[in-house]
């Protein structure tokens, strides 16, 4: 019985310790100053990346996801309605049911509760639905965070989650 006890227990260690391996991790500090850019290009403009609502997580295979809010004064009001900032990934996503290849994209919420991600042409690629996170204390207009080994998108209380593929 202590056999079969140790084996499950040795089993469970494993699992464990390769879901952590396979975690993305948040990238902060300098190192985050170096993988978003100053400035971005989408649907004919350039517009100014904001650092301070800029978000990044890195997989164990040196593949990062970056998220920022752009100002996106310049827009027209149709555009600027579903388009918030930008979103890069090194690594295929799956977002909403859809795949989303590596690339550079525009993202951005909507007040009906879903989350965009399109192509620099403006097109649409994915939504998804938007998850309230009433518990959260301190909301911020833009963070990432990982749990449980799966990154979440948070714009405010409101979050999306994306899993690399």
């Amino acid at each position: 019985m202590l056999r079969k006890v140790l084996i499950a227990l040795a089993l469970v260690t494993l699992t464990l310790s390769a879901v952590a391996q396979s975690a993305p991790t948040l990238v902060t500090g300098a190192d985050l100053k170096k993988v978003v850019p100053e400035g971005y290009f989408f649907r004919g403009l350039t517009a100014t990346v904001q650092l301070r609502n800029s978000a990044a997580v890195k997989y164990p295979d040196g593949f990062f996801v970056v998220a920022a809010l752009v100002d996106t004064s310049g827009y027209s009001s149709d555009i600027a309605a579903k388009y918030n900032g930008l979103f890069i990934t090194e690594k295929t996503l799956a977002i909403g049911g859809r795949t989303i290849v590596p690339g550079q994209y525009g993202m951005g919420y909507t007040p009906e509760g879903k989350f965009h991600v399109l192509d620099v042409a403006g097109n649409e690629l994915a939504v998804s639905d938007i998850t309230i996170d009433d518990k959260l204390a301190r909301p911020s207009p833009l963070r990432m965070v990982v749990e449980n080994g799966q990154p979440r998108l948070y714009f405010g209380k409101k979050y999306v989650t994306f899993a690399a593929k």
